[in-house]
């Protein structure tokens, strides 16, 4: 059995949209925005599935990621990317031009692609654009181009890179539109910060606004199916039932790690005799108290302004609204013993979004970023009433 979980059903039907678009699909090249939390298995799903399933339909990809180089700047990371993916298509033996020469009813020749400027200086004041050197690209190789960006949101931190995602912008205004482009130019954006990769599309100063923006597609119970049949294989302990595992895996928010150490625990602790369904539920509800009390300390450390614009949040029935109105401001004051004013809740509830524990729905509306987090803190709230 494969050590990675595949999933290519959802990858083929996500890469047949994307690059063959029905009338209601057809927004998608626009740019798509994925936005899941952490440790789900995003960048796994992108370069075991997706990617895969891309290449299959003849698309050349690009890809990167803005955690690769934390320090570097985003702008510099796609320059990279993209001189790279010319320097392959240049070379007669590289991987990218066998594949695109053997899917291509085209004939490329025995060299390389040859363009009218040098790699080395795209992105740069002396050379192309971004804009000018994929535009080359799709119509030298007449097929789509699509650019992957994992940790997009790493882009909006600074202005570098906001120049970055307008120069991106300029790529799909200038290649799309064409009546008789022979290829499109599809951006694909996804990251772990919920609030931060949303704003790229609502916000009206960024460069992708209107764009399509989805939750990353969680495992489900077809992975612990896999994961089940994999370890009875593997020994003869007592194995969970399917029903247990999968609720054990909701319950630690569908992070495939977290289930795997679950999985690790009860195989160390579990008594002789015992059932191990009992067992993995509790040791799941602890792990993940214990996930979210990671997560909730990051509040407690923004002090007790931040904790009451937080609970209004959290304690909403849907999204929250009216974060600066008169009311609430009259219930910060009365839970802190002093008057709040207005102007001191935006810059908390900017922490509150940079540590990614709620994110902006839409103007004024707000939510909390993970649900579990969202529990946790409802249930604390209640112990303690």
């Amino acid at each position: 059995m494969r050590p990675i979980y595949r999933r290519p059903v959802i990858a083929s039907q996500m890469a047949r949209q994307l690059l063959h678009p029905g009338v209601l699909d057809e927004g998608l090249r626009s740019g798509l925005f994925l936005s899941g939390l952490r440790r789900t298995g995003k960048t796994t799903f992108l370069q075991n599935d997706l990617i895969p399933a891309l290449e299959a339909e003849g698309a050349l990809v690009i890809y990167l990621d803005l955690w690769s180089d934390p320090q570097a700047k985003p702008a510099d990371l796609v320059r990279i990317a993209i001189q790279a993916t010319l320097a392959d298509l240049q070379s007669p033996a590289s991987t990218l031009f066998a594949r695109l020469r053997s899917i291509k009813s085209l004939n490329f020749g025995a060299a390389g692609l040859a363009f009218g400027f040098q790699r080395e200086t795209v992105g740069t004041p002396a050379g192309p654009s971004f804009a000018e050197a994929l535009t080359a690209v799709v119509d030298q190789t007449r097929t789509d181009v699509v650019l992957i960006i994992d940790e997009v949101q790493h882009a909006i931190s600074t202005e570098d890179g906001g120049q970055m995602m307008l120069a991106l912008k300029a790529a799909r205004d200038a290649i799309n539109p064409r009546p008789a482009t022979p290829g499109h130019f599809i951006f694909i954006g996804t990251g772990s910060h919920r609030a931060m990769v949303s704003e790229l599309t609502t916000r009206r100063n960024q460069a992708f606004v209107g764009a399509t923006s989805i939750p990353y597609p969680v495992l489900g119970p077809d992975y612990v199916t896999y994961l089940l049949d994999r370890l009875a294989k593997e020994n003869d302990r007592p194995l969970p039932t399917h029903a247990a595992t999968y609720a054990a895996f909701q319950t630690l928010g569908n992070r495939p790690e977290e289930l795997l150490k679950a999985l690790r625990d009860l195989r160390q602790y579990l008594p002789d005799g015992a059932d191990p369904d009992q067992h993995l539920t509790v040791i799941a509800g602890v792990l993940r108290s214990r996930t979210a009390s990671d997560e909730l300390s990051k509040i407690e450390t923004l002090g007790p302004l931040a904790a009451a614009i937080f609970d209004q949040i959290a304690s909403a029935d849907g999204d929250a609204r009216g974060l600066f109105a008169a009311d609430s401001l009259a219930r910060y004051s009365t839970l802190l013993g002093r008057e709040v004013r207005s102007e001191e809740i935006q810059p908390l509830l900017n922490e509150l979004l940079a540590a990614n524990l709620v994110l902006r729905r839409s103007h004024g509306v707000y939510g909390v970023t993970d649900p579990f987090v969202q529990e946790s803190w409802r249930e604390q709230k209640r112990l303690r009433e």
